[in-house]
């Protein structure tokens, strides 16, 4: 992981104390002002890897700095600064300032954008604070590094521990002041197994570091990461030997890792309001989703509720407060199949609210880091569990496939039409789980992939997954997303293996 920009500083130096930081803001700011508001973000970040049994060399950064944000009629102002002194405050203070007046009666607004003025705490539910020692990080790591080599086939395989304790405070003129605190804990482990011209991936927790949590030991402890190395070394052997995935319609059973990516892709992306509103055109692409369809558009079967959650106290993008300081609470995007309210933060909500006055929207403007703006991101989205056992499941399919664990991603640029890949295949005949394939495929229409939704597993399936390399904005940020999901059945795929 690339150091951020900002000041690297030792691990015990507290770069920001909150009291006397609001309190210098509130005296460096300005009168007469709509709106002037900060947000500070402190993040230490450890990240130890074991490859091939050779310890890689561990990175270690604390990166600290403030974005102070600044409305002035309609002109909205931004700038950001790693100097917390008096000095670099005032400088980042008179730099929104002037962005915001030359913004004002230039931007998308016709009326002053409001922004709360929220007040609360928030801390991850730790349980177990991870404070393992360097050798202790190693030795963890290299148990399950050395259970990987069990066949001169395993080419190569590692096992990786990042960790991020992150603090984040809000402060603004109007008297609010929010804190918030997170422990985020990613293990993960990748093994190759290659002969005879055949390379094959397995991932224990995700290829994009899936296992996801916020907690401490105890999101080790809960993944099933120890004892991983063997049996995910055992499965890419597996994979090398399978035949190639079968092509045509088959009744997919999609594992919750699997779900992760097609939740993010085909239901996070479109529905993020800035998206449906052009502002993401240039980069990222817009959305087929239009603001018309909130209240009535058929997104999925009867079967499909989804859910912006962020009160997971385990999953990885659980707060109090999005970065715009709007409280946070668990709403229906999707219910009973109708789409009803977009993924949008309050700037964008005041926007759209020109056309959908109706329209609601969840807090989710969020940003990567001190030196970004907010913007409108996925945060934990969740499909709701259903009533059906994964054994009912595998049951009522006659003749599909089980696919686990994304390899690969396509998807156009409205978020519609989208070709996925997994590492892990699995035929199921009459009932029954049978052999094993390899680069097993799909490909569908967003909606119409939805609506083929048939069976939702229920809580036992249920699984709690995450990743950090959410990415959108230009400039880009790379952001943390949650997304827990019941394993699902979907009638009708069309289905294809790899060219060889």
């Amino acid at each position: 992981m690339p150091r951020r920009r900002g000041r690297i500083l030792s691990a015990t130096t507290m770069p920001f104390e909150p009291e006397s930081i609001a309190q210098r803001f509130r005296r460096l700011a300005p009168a007469g002002l709509d709106h002037a508001s900060m947000r500070v973000v402190e993040e230490h970040s450890t990240v130890t890897r074991v490859r091939q049994d050779v310890v890689e060399p561990s990175e270690r950064s604390l990166d600290c700095g403030a974005m102070v944000t600044v409305i002035v009629g309609t002109g909205l102002g931004y700038a950001a600064s790693s100097d917390l002194s008096e000095a670099g405050l005032r400088e980042a203070i008179a730099r929104a300032v002037e962005w915001a007046r030359l913004s004002d009666r230039r931007s998308v607004f016709d009326r002053a954008p409001a922004l709360p003025t929220p007040t609360g705490r928030y801390a991850s539910a730790t349980a177990k604070p991870l404070q393992l020692a360097v050798a202790d990080r190693i030795d963890l790591l290299m148990r399950e590094s050395k259970a990987c080599r069990i066949d001169e086939r395993i080419v190569d395989w590692e096992a990786s521990l990042w960790t991020v304790r992150s603090r984040q405070m809000t402060v603004d003129l109007a008297g609010g002041e929010t804190l918030q605190a997170f422990d985020f804990t990613i293990p993960a482990l990748h093994v190759v197994a290659h002969a005879e011209g055949l390379t094959q991936t397995r991932s224990w927790g995700g290829r994009y570091n899936g296992f996801c949590q916020q907690g401490g030991l105890e999101v080790i402890e809960r993944s099933g990461f120890v004892g991983s190395g063997r049996t995910t070394a055992e499965e890419a052997l597996q994979l090398l030997a399978a035949p190639n995935c079968p092509s045509g319609k088959f009744d997919l059973l999609l594992a919750p890792d699997q779900m992760m990516l097609q939740i993010h892709e085909s239901i996070g992306h479109p529905l993020e309001l800035d998206r449906i509103l052009g502002d993401e055109r240039n980069y990222a692409g817009t959305s087929f989703v239009t603001l018309d369809m909130f209240g009535s558009y058929p997104y999925g079967s009867k079967l499909l509720n989804v859910t912006y959650d962020p009160s997971r106290a385990e999953e990885f993008a659980s707060f109090a407060f999005d970065d715009e300081g709007t409280a946070a609470r668990r709403e229906y995007l999707i219910k009973d199949g109708i789409l009803l309210r977009p993924i949008g933060g309050a700037i964008s909500r005041q926007r759209a609210a020109r056309v959908r006055p109706d329209l609601g929207a969840v807090a989710t403007a969020r940003s990567c880091s001190w030196n970004r703006p907010p913007i409108d991101r996925m945060s934990n989205i969740n499909v709701e569990p259903g009533t059906a056992t994964l054994a009912q499941m595998i049951a009522s399919i006659e003749d599909g496939i089980l696919m686990k664990t994304n390899a690969s991603w396509s998807i156009d640029d409205s978020r519609n039409k989208f070709q996925f890949g997994c590492e892990w295949g699995q035929r199921i005949r009459d009932g029954q789980l049978a052999e094993v394939v390899r680069n097993p495929n799909y490909r569908g229409i967003s909606a119409t992939f939805w609506r083929s939704l048939s069976m939702v597993g229920d809580a036992s399936t249920m699984e709690v997954m995450g990743t950090p390399y959410c990415g959108k904005g230009e400039p880009n940020q790379a952001i943390r997303v949650g997304h827990a999901s019941p394993a699902c059945r979907f009638d009708g795929v069309d289905v294809f293996g790899a060219e060889r």
